[in-house]
């Protein structure tokens, strides 16, 4: 099969299309023929070196996609020959085929495409199981997401609107912003041209959000819990403002906060995995199924072009989620 390398770490342009051994299929796996891959930003700190796979997995990048399964492992139950099927994975979506865990597989939303539904599966666990599994958001509360307008963002704005929670989303230009408002957020925040602190104090009335969830890390740490309500719960998932800061511990204590750092998906064992995947496709794919909730894709890449995709990510100009197609 033809997968993208990884020849050194480095910029986009060390990404390569070559030839490689087909997966080895295990006992408790299907092999799936990939119809489509979406990027994630840990597929680019894989590329510079600074995020390796886990012992085990696929060398090569790509934490999901959509196919057909080509072959199923002798354990397996549940998934034959010719379903059509998403993934969540360790490793090896930019690729032909992809062998992986049957625990981690999910049927096709009714309403999505086989193409459409390679966005999913990373951005609907990772927020699933921060937001609502971690940080136990509901109905009638009020939640922040930082970067609405990405993957991981355009997901959390139309997932926690169909739980009713009031939605407040920063974005940094008014295309953005219109975005996030098109998806159902309450209220749009530019971070470049206004201070989301004060925006979320005066919306909620001086109280602020129940739940937020981040992507930036070091430069809002303080500013977060400034914006938390009591019994707030802040969920970090990235670190693109910096890894380390300093912060006013007298912020926790009155409001009784909570700040919790994201287990990333993708080292956690196949248990783990299962668990989460299972809880996605009971509480969110009902949501996909009944129209509330969409997989948003901005532009998609022949795998020859990974380079150049990954370059668009990098320049944040996307709105939603980037695919690749072998």
């Amino acid at each position: 099969m033809k997968a993208i390398v990884i020849t050194t770490g480095g910029g986009p342009e060390v990404l390569q299309l070559q030839q490689v051994e087909d997966p080895e299929l295990k006992d408790d796996e299907v092999l799936i023929k990939v119809e489509a891959t979406a990027l994630n930003r840990a597929d680019t700190l894989q590329r510079k070196g600074s995020y390796p796979p886990p012992k085990g997995a696929s060398p090569y990048p790509g934490l999901e996609c959509s196919g057909t399964i080509q072959a199923v492992g002798k354990n397996v139950l549940g998934w034959r020959v010719g379903d059509q099927v998403c993934a969540l994975l360790s490793g090896g979506g930019y690729a032909e085929k992809v062998a992986v865990p049957a625990g981690q597989v999910l049927p096709i939303p009714l309403g999505v495409s086989l193409k459409e539904a390679a966005g999913l599966p990373e951005v609907a666990c990772t927020v699933w199981s921060t937001v609502f599994m971690m940080s136990r958001l509901s109905a009638r509360e009020t939640f922040l997401v930082h970067g609405g307008s990405s993957g991981i963002g355009t997901f959390a704005i139309q997932i926690a609107k169909s739980k009713g929670a009031t939605v407040f989303a920063t974005a940094g230009n008014e295309e953005k912003l219109a975005f996030c408002k098109s998806l159902g957020a309450d209220l749009c925040i530019n971070y470049k041209t206004e201070d989301f602190v004060a925006c979320v104090k005066e919306e909620t009335g001086g109280k602020g959000v129940d739940v937020i969830l981040d992507c930036i890390g070091a430069a809002y740490l303080q500013r977060n819990l400034d914006s938390l309500n009591f019994d707030g719960r802040l969920c970090i998932i990235g670190l693109q403002g910096g890894a380390v800061t300093e912060i006013k511990l007298n912020t926790l204590f009155p409001k009784r906060l909570t700040v919790q750092g994201r287990a990333a998906l993708r080292p956690r064992n196949p248990e783990n995995k299962a668990m989460v995947v299972n809880e996605v496709e009971k509480n969110v794919w009902p949501e996909i199924v009944a129209g509330k909730v969409k997989p948003i894709i901005y532009k998609s890449f022949p795998l020859s072009e990974a380079g150049e995709a990954h370059k668009l990510m990098e320049s944040n100009e996307h709105i939603g989620k980037i695919l690749l197609v072998p």
